[in-house]
């Protein structure tokens, strides 16, 4: 008979928590992008990872340096550790809490127990004490529920930083390549605009043509040089900037391949907008807030009702050293403690308000989040299909500018032309290649940022190749 009903006072206790349980708030996130392309059995980008999606070596490189030394990576692994460690604690709760405490007077007057069976100042004792609450209405069950989901919020933040570092060592990399490519096309513009001094000045001094020409071209020359300069500059301060995700000082990035030459998935298929709520870091990150939020109104009702503790007590006590250990000097008790709200009931019941109102805050922005990634995708998309478009045109447009500057320079250099169809169709082409090259980089940009609202690389295992970790 016992037996039962210790059973049954257990799952008493196990199962009663106050409190709300927590779910997942029902989203939009079902049903398609609206601007991917149908491809049904395609697998997601994002099941990619991330060596699989950049192709050019010094690149990788550069992501494992950053997954070891870039600082706010290493800030918010110390930040799991942290929590790690609260949930530890607060995992503690479910276990008696048993202290020691000692005692051995050197001076003042000796003398038998004050009160029977219990130790005093006075006297040479060992004591040991020992308090177990009983969690009758789940305050600990919910506090440990709370714990573990903050842990599992920043276990998510490091997620998210993982993929925010390899997106921007990218984005920084390929930044660094249009700046090469259109310092090459300006030096090489320059060039070109340096002959086509040298000619305007000779036909000068043969009075072919006027001074006016050799004007333009020394303006147009000069203005390659300004420009060159400024890429110049840019570069090295794209540099700098990619040094610190790096972990590192400033120094000189080393380059692989070049921009046009750069690899990228001819297809980038998105998956379906449910996938984003178990892949993307800062969606895991808001839903595990969420439950942690839910579990702390549980906790705040739970203040609200009496706590129950066991509590014992067990020691030696004597006025004599030497008699501390007989069994005249030994003493105990054991008991049931009770605690409970009198005058602050009202402040508890206002604490249990605040915690729903942070409940109702933090599931706004699990809300918001979803939103947020839907429309960072949905833009992602777009730019990749649009930008593709857009190279394609700028290409067209500077092959037919190529083919109008030499028929410009072969008419000039026959004296069929004047300087302006020269000057017109190099500043154009100039201008042209100068986007084609922005454009270019763009395109790349948007699949990697493609790649990252769809949460890709999120798995812990994904975070560098195993065979590769250290360069």
């Amino acid at each position: 008979m016992r037996k039962p009903v210790v059973i049954g006072l257990s799952c008493f206790l196990m199962s009663c928590a106050l409190g709300p349980d927590y779910e997942r708030p029902k989203t939009d996130a079902a049903g398609t992008f609206r601007m991917a392309e149908a491809q049904p059995d395609a697998s997601s980008i994002a099941n990619l990872a991330w060596w699989e999606l950049l192709r050019d070596e010094p690149l990788q490189q550069l992501v494992r340096i950053a997954l070891e030394e870039n600082r706010d990576l290493q800030r918010a692994v110390a930040v799991v550790d942290e929590f790690q460690a609260r949930a530890m604690i607060a995992k503690s709760d479910f276990l008696p809490g048993i202290s020691a405490s000692g005692n051995a007077p050197s001076l003042g007057r000796k003398t038998t127990f004050l009160v029977p069976g219990f130790s005093n100042p006075f006297n040479y004792y060992l004591q040991g004490n020992l308090a177990w609450e009983l969690d009758l209405w789940g305050r600990v069950r919910r506090s440990n529920e709370a714990a573990r989901a903050e842990l599992l919020s920043k276990e998510e933040n490091r997620r998210a930083v993982v993929l925010q570092l390899v997106s921007g060592v990218a984005e920084s990399y390929f930044n660094l390549l249009q700046f090469d490519a259109q310092l090459d096309i300006a030096r090489r513009t320059l060039q070109s605009w340096e002959e086509s001094v040298r000619i305007a000045q000779a036909r000068l001094k043969q009075g072919m043509t006027s001074r006016l020409d050799t004007d333009q071209f020394e303006a147009e020359r000069a203005n390659a040089a300004a420009r060159a300069a400024e890429l110049e500059r840019q570069m090295v301060q794209a540099e700098n900037q990619l040094s610190v995700l790096l972990g590192r000082k400033p120094f000189a990035i080393p380059r692989g391949r070049a921009l046009t030459d750069q690899v990228m998935p001819p297809a980038v298929p998105a998956g379906l907008p449910s996938e984003l709520l178990q892949r993307r870091p800062d969606l895991l990150q808001a839903e595990q807030q969420l439950a942690a939020a839910t579990a702390r109104i549980g906790v705040a009702k739970a203040e609200r009702f009496p706590r129950i503790s066991l509590t014992g007590l067990l020691g030696v006590a004597s006025p004599q050293l030497s008699q501390l250990f007989t069994d005249p000097a030994s003493f105990g008790v054991a008991g049931v403690g009770f605690t409970g709200p009198l005058l602050n009931g009202q402040a508890l019941g206002f604490q249990q308000e605040a915690a729903e109102a942070q409940a109702k805050q933090a599931v706004a922005i699990y809300e918001q989040t979803v939103l947020t990634a839907l429309r960072e995708v949905e833009d992602s998309l777009v730019a990749v299909r649009t930008l593709l478009v857009q190279r394609d045109a700028q290409l067209q447009q500077v092959t037919a500018l190529q083919s109008a500057l030499r028929l410009a320079e072969l008419r000039y250099k026959g004296g069929l032309a004047n300087y302006l169809d020269v000057l017109v169709a190099r500043r154009n082409l100039f201008e042209a290649e100068l986007s084609l090259t922005g454009t270019r980089r763009l395109h790349l940009v948007s699949v990697v940022q493609l790649y990252k609202a769809l949460g890709g690389g999120w798995s812990p295992d994904m975070e560098q190749p195993k065979d590769k970790r250290k360069g």
